[in-house]
C-alpha cells in the first residue's frame, strides 16, 4: 500500500510539474505576442518604412496637385514671374474645380463637364479630351508619360499623357474627389467609400487599401516612405506607403478635407475648424491609444486621473481666427506656411508659430496657394486671382474671372494657370 501511495504521489507531482510548465509556456507565448504588438505599434523595428518612396517634378513642371509628393506648393525660384497679363483662355462645358498640372509643354485639367483635357501650354489649343461618366473634381498627376486622375463616376483613370488613350481604369464604389499621388510605381488616392487605396501604376491592380470612418477627399502626401492623409471623420492618418499598415491616427474632431504639406519630417494641415497643426510624420500611436484616452478623459473630468498626455505625433497648433472655415491646403516655403483661412490669405512663421500677416479678399478662399520666388498666387471665391508679396502680404496684382475660383493655381515657365467656375481655364503671364 505504501509503495502504491508513493507511486500515486509521484504521478501527481509529475502531472503538476507538467501543468505548471504548460501554463508557463502559454504565458510566455502570450507575453511574446503582446511584446510583438507593442514593439510593432510603437516602433519601426519590425516593419520598417522605405525612404525611397519619392518622386520630384522637374524645374518648370507642376506635375501634380500641390506640385510634388510633399505638397509644398512651391515652384522654386523662377527667373520670370507672371505679371497678370492674360495669355489665353480655354472654355470647357462646366465649372472647373480640378487644379491644373503642367508637364512637357502641356497643361492638363478636369472639368465638371466630365472631361479630362490636355492643352498646349503656350497657345491653349486643345490637344485631346477624355470623357468620363461624371464630374472630374480630382486633379491630374502625370508621371512617366501617364496621366492619372479620379472621377466622380468611381473610376481612377490611367491615360497616355500624349494622346489621351486609356491604359486602364480602376473602379471603386463611390466618387473619387481626392487627387492622386504617384511614387515608386504606385498610385495613392482617397475615395468617398471611406478608404485610401494604393494601386499599381503600370497595371491598375490593387496593392492595398486602408479604411477610415468617412469620406477621404484629402489628397495624400508621401514623404520618407509614409503616406499622410486626412478624412472627413476628423482624423489625420499615416500609413506605411509600401504595405498600408496603420501608423498614426490623430483625432482633431473636425473634418479634414485639406491636404497635408511636409517639410523636414513635419506635416502641416488644417481641419474644418480654425486650427493649423504641425505633426511628426514618423510618430506612431501607442497600443490602443485612442480607446484608452476615451476613458482617461472621462476619469480626468471627474478628477479621478491626471491630465492625459498630448496625442502621439502632435507638435503644436495655432488658431487662425474665430468662427472661420479652413479648406485651403498650405504651401510651405523656407520656414513659412501660406494658406487660405476664411476670406484671408495667411502667413504663418513655423519657427515662432505665429501669424506673420494676413491678406483679405472679398470671398472665402477654397483655393490652395502656389508660390514662385517671392510671389504667392491664390484664387478666391470672389472670382479673382491674386498675386501677393510673400514677405509683406501686399497685393502685387489681381485679375478677375467670370465666377468663383476653388481651383488651385499651377505655376511654371513664367505662366500661372488656374480654373474658374465659369468653365474656363486661364493662363496669365
Amino acid at each position: 500500500m505504501v509503495e502504491k501511495r508513493e507511486i500515486l504521489d509521484e504521478r501527481k507531482r509529475v502531472i503538476s510539474r507538467r501543468r505548471r510548465l504548460v501554463l508557463l509556456s502559454v504565458l510566455g507565448v502570450f507575453c511574446l505576442v503582446i511584446a510583438f504588438f507593442v514593439v510593432n505599434q510603437c516602433t519601426d523595428i519590425i516593419v520598417r518604412v522605405s525612404g525611397d518612396v519619392q518622386s520630384t517634378p522637374q524645374q518648370g513642371e507642376w506635375a501634380m496637385f500641390r506640385r510634388d509628393l510633399a505638397h509644398t506648393g512651391n515652384a522654386g525660384t523662377n527667373s520670370t514671374l507672371p505679371a497678370g497679363t492674360l495669355k489665353w483662355t480655354f472654355a470647357t462645358g462646366g465649372p472647373i474645380h480640378s487644379s491644373p498640372a503642367l508637364v512637357n509643354g502641356m497643361v492638363y485639367v478636369g472639368s465638371r463637364d466630365g472631361n479630362i483635357y490636355a492643352l498646349d501650354a503656350t497657345t491653349g489649343e486643345k490637344l485631346w479630351a477624355f470623357k468620363t461618366d461624371s464630374w472630374v473634381e480630382s486633379s491630374p498627376v502625370i508621371v512617366g508619360g501617364v496621366l492619372y486622375c479620379g472621377s466622380n463616376d468611381g473610376n481612377l483613370y490611367a491615360l497616355d499623357a500624349s494622346t489621351g488613350e486609356k491604359r486602364w481604369s480602376f473602379s471603386v464604389p463611390y466618387a473619387i474627389r481626392s487627387s492622386p499621388a504617384v511614387a515608386d510605381g504606385v498610385v495613392y488616392f482617397g475615395c468617398d467609400d471611406h478608404h485610401v487605396y494604393a494601386v499599381d501604376a503600370a497595371t491598375g491592380e490593387e496593392l492595398w487599401k486602408a479604411g477610415t470612418d468617412h469620406n477621404v477627399i484629402s489628397a495624400p502626401a508621401v514623404s520618407e516612405g509614409i503616406l499622410l492623409v486626412g478624412s472627413v471623420d476628423g482624423t489625420f492618418y499615416s500609413f506605411n506607403a509600401k504595405t498600408g499598415s496603420a501608423r498614426l491616427q490623430l483625432e482633431t474632431k473636425y473634418s479634414i478635407i485639406t491636404s497635408p504639406a511636409v517639410k523636414d519630417g513635419v506635416a502641416y494641415f488644417t481641419d474644418g475648424s480654425n486650427y493649423f497643426y504641425a505633426i511628426d510624420i514618423k510618430a506612431k500611436n501607442w497600443l490602443w491609444e485612442n480607446i484608452v484616452k476615451v476613458y482617461w478623459n472621462a476619469l480626468y473630468i471627474y478628477g479621478l486621473a491626471p491630465s492625459p498626455p498630448r496625442p502621439s505625433g502632435f507638435l503644436w497648433d495655432v488658431s487662425l481666427g474665430w468662427n472661420i472655415r479652413t479648406v485651403s491646403s498650405p504651401a510651405i516655403v523656407d520656414n513659412y506656411a501660406y494658406l487660405g483661412a476664411g476670406n484671408n490669405l495667411v502667413s504663418i512663421d513655423l519657427t515662432t508659430h505665429q501669424v506673420q500677416w494676413t491678406f483679405s479678399t472679398n470671398g472665402d478662399i477654397a483655393s490652395s496657394p502656389a508660390v514662385a520666388g517671392t510671389v504667392i498666387y491664390i484664387g478666391s471665391q470672389d472670382g479673382h486671382l491674386y498675386a501677393v508679396d510673400r514677405a509683406t502680404g501686399e497685393k502685387l496684382w489681381e485679375v478677375v474671372t467670370g465666377d468663383e475660383i476653388t481651383s488651385s493655381p499651377a505655376v511654371g515657365n513664367g505662366v500661372v494657370y488656374i480654373g474658374s467656375h465659369d468653365g474656363k481655364l486661364y493662363a496669365f503671364e
